[in-house]
């Protein structure tokens, strides 16, 4: 596969839970952000594809391994890549690791996100664009 996608994320006091660490669910919504700009990134912006083809992605299904905490005022640089592309849904490799410069990057969370294309009206299953799987080869 080619180089994961990057997009870098800084905590803020709303991302972290009462012990002063990321909340676990927040990791999903780093995620969502990391593969919504790798579209964007590939010409396909979530609002204009929908306008356009009356469709759009969404998670059919989720797993996520978490392997040490952010914290307040970290920065963490979020991959997504493709591992599997169908003609209805896409299987995305995700991670998060904590970006500190001069030193390695630490795997804080990883998973796999399943997304699936549907008519935005109905919810039906439906078959991505052709453009779209072009863009993703």
């Amino acid at each position: 596969m080619n180089t994961p996608f990057e997009f870098p994320i800084r905590i803020y006091w709303e991302d972290t839970d009462a012990g002063g660490i990321v909340f676990y669910a927040n990791y999903l919504k780093f995620f969502e952000r990391a593969r919504t700009e790798w579209l964007r990134s590939l010409g396909f912006g979530q609002q204009v594809l929908r306008d356009a083809s009356g469709g759009m992605f969404v998670v059919s299904e989720t797993a996520v391994k978490y392997h040490s905490p952010a914290r307040l005022d970290d920065t963490l640089r979020v991959t997504a890549e493709l591992q599997e592309a169908g003609r209805v849904s896409l299987t995305i490799a995700q991670r998060a690791y904590l970006h500190s410069p001069g030193q390695t990057d630490r795997l804080l969370a990883e998973g796999t996100i399943r997304i699936g294309w549907v008519d935005s009206q109905t919810l039906k299953p439906g078959r991505i664009p052709a453009t779209v799987l072009e863009a993703l080869k």
